[in-house]
């Protein structure tokens, strides 16, 4: 296998996920390794890649707006005082080699790299595991290590001034369907509500499926929940929410979400349990 091979992930023999590394993709999609399709033990899919509404979207990964000015999610950067801006300011994560490739998960090592040179490495650990004959977890951790010699800021539209839209971390674009998915946490149900805030899970129900995120680390659950069901599916934790976090030079910073990805949509009591097998195995 090569690099420029996609992996398969499976669960009990079960393909579940295809993780791309170095996609063909226009540098205003900030071309960045993505798992697309990512799919239930009964094969639903769950994931969209580079849909119609936002063509930046692709599938599970880690994308953010603004790494010091640069745009390492795609599409058009929030401009203070200007709004959505068409920038020449795109970033791509780069695939450089695996330390570990298994059925079950990987270990990749990334670069960020903007025009100027780099500015981020990334260590990325990826694993696939059964929880029951009906749900799988898929447990991503992401290390970015600031290897500049000034701190990296990271931002968001909202830290520029867009309120709601503190989007920028670990990000699953979900299936779209004609009817729009259920959301709710552990006390909250409804994206107005969801929305923004922190909870030890946050739970997206389509017709037959049901996604989990949980946050697996105390500096994870510290982030809020970026949450999408109207406009479109997607979850994700927000790296900067209220404030620009700085990564100072030789500092890392890690993130560790773990998903459960079941077929059928699940209540509470059902949520929480499979989160609870899936964080504490």
């Amino acid at each position: 296998m090569t690099a420029d091979e996609p992996i398969v992930l499976r669960v009990a023999g079960r393909p579940v996920g295809r993780y791309t590394t170095r996609p063909d993709l226009p540098p205003t999609s900030s071309p960045r390794p993505y798992l697309h399709p990512v799919t239930t033990l009964a094969g639903t899919v769950v994931t969209e890649l580079a849909p119609a509404d936002h063509p930046h979207h692709l599938g599970v990964g880690v994308a953010v707006p603004d790494v010091e000015g640069h745009n390492f999610w795609g599409g058009r950067t929030f401009v203070r005082g200007r709004g959505p801006t068409e920038l020449d300011n795109h970033g791509t994560q780069r695939h450089t080699a695996f330390q570990l490739c298994d059925p079950d998960g990987f270990v990749e090592e990334l670069r960020w790299a903007v025009a100027g040179g780099e500015l981020l490495r990334e260590r990325r650990t990826v694993a696939a595991t059964e929880l029951t004959g009906t749900a799988w977890a898929l447990d991503f951790t992401f290390s970015l290590t600031n290897i500049t010699q000034d701190p990296l800021t990271i931002g968001s539209p909202a830290t520029n001034g867009r309120p709601g839209a503190a989007y920028g971390g670990f990000f699953w674009r979900a299936r779209k369907e004609d009817t729009v998915p259920r959301v709710f946490t552990p006390g909250r149900e409804g994206e107005p509500v969801v929305h923004g805030t922190r909870a030890d899970w946050i739970a997206l129900a389509g017709s037959d499926w049901t996604l989990v995120f949980s946050g697996a680390t105390d500096e994870t659950r510290e982030d809020p929940w970026f949450v999408r069901a109207g406009e479109y599916p997607g979850v994700g934790s927000s790296l900067a929410h209220d404030e620009r976090p700085a990564i100072e030079p030789g500092d890392t910073l890690v993130r560790r979400i773990v998903t459960v990805v079941a077929d059928g949509v699940l209540e509470r009591d059902e949520a929480a349990s499979l989160v609870r097998k899936a964080v504490n195995p």
